[in-house]
């Protein structure tokens, strides 16, 4: 989590310097979906080495069954996907802004320079208050991708223990492939409505669909609720990164506008899976937790409203 989270922070960071302002939400739209497509292309990959290990020459003997040892291999073709894709990048994206001089006590400055961000945004008020509802409803989108599986696993039935692990795994495809259109319409569309309109409307949907995860019950209705999920997933996520780059004051140091924004997100995640923990907990049903999620989505439109659009087409 260290490693991706690191590497997802740097990655946001690139976006202004790729893309000019008009451009960043198909941009940003694009990365994402091109993200799901090879998250699906190894998946599948995976998934077929552990469900036929014989067609791949891996059999059962004394050092394991043959799919505990395909799973492990799963591990080492994911290393090399990482690998191979990380020289690409490399080799095409720009060096970037480095600063000036020797560089000391990394870690401690980097909570420096995450406090000199704070202090830059008391004069961005509409940056302020874009991550103001980012940081409500972002909460309790990650909380919902973090939990999804787990919440189908408990409260959905499925039948034999066969059929729930070929049912979660049929889901989470089914949101992969589902988000990469999700993203790509989401930017259509804030092209056409504006960032900040688009967001309150996928918000919008975001409630419905938690209203909608409180009466799942059979397989099917679990598989609606996954694409639906899906689509709105990869839409909020590529429009919120490349709103965010819109809102941005000139500088060259985009990372640490960046890292401020992913530990917002990484916050957000900590208190939205407490609070849905206790909810949970307190009534004995993950399904009330889904509808308390869903009133962050609602604070977050009423938050999104009070972030003024610019001259610029947000």
């Amino acid at each position: 989590l260290v490693g991706f989270w690191v590497s997802f922070a740097i990655n946001n960071s690139y976006l202004p310097d790729v893309a000019f302002p008009k451009q960043q939400d198909a941009i940003s739209a694009k990365g994402f979906s091109l993200g799901y497509v090879g998250s699906v292309i190894l998946l599948i990959f995976n998934l077929a080495m552990v469900m036929q290990p014989d067609f791949f020459g891996i059999t059962t003997d004394e050092a394991g069954a043959a799919e505990i040892k395909a799973m492990k291999y799963s591990f080492v073709t994911v290393g090399i996907w990482w690998v191979l894709f990380a020289q690409y990048s490399f080799y095409y994206l720009p060096k970037g802004y480095k600063k000036e001089g020797k560089r000391t006590n990394i870690i401690l400055n980097g909570f420096k320079e995450l406090k000199l961000v704070w202090q830059q945004l008391g004069e961005q008020i509409i940056l302020k208050r874009y991550l103001g509802a980012f940081f409500v409803y972002s909460m309790a989108v990650q909380t919902v991708m973090l939990i999804a599986a787990y919440f189908g696993e408990e409260e959905i039935g499925w039948g034999t223990d066969s059929e729930r692990t070929m049912g979660l795994i049929i889901s989470i495809l089914v949101i992969q492939l589902v988000a990469i259109f999700g993203a790509t319409v989401t930017a259509k569309a804030s092209e056409k409505f504006g960032n900040i309109k688009t967001l309150i409307v996928v918000n919008a949907l975001w409630v419905c669909i938690c209203i909608y995860a409180y009466f799942v019950i059979t397989p099917i209705d679990f598989y609606i609720a996954a694409g639906c999920v899906g689509l709105v997933m990869g839409g909020i996520q590529a429009l919120s990164r490349s709103t965010y780059s819109k809102f941005l004051p000139e500088t060259k140091d985009t990372t640490s506008f960046f890292s401020f924004y992913d530990v917002a997100e990484k916050i957000g995640i900590i208190i939205g899976t407490l609070l849905y923990g206790i909810v949970a907990q307190l009534t004995g049903s993950m399904r009330s937790s889904i509808i308390f999620l869903g009133l962050f989505f609602l604070i977050g439109m009423f938050l999104l409203l009070r972030v003024k659009e610019s001259k610029k087409p947000l």
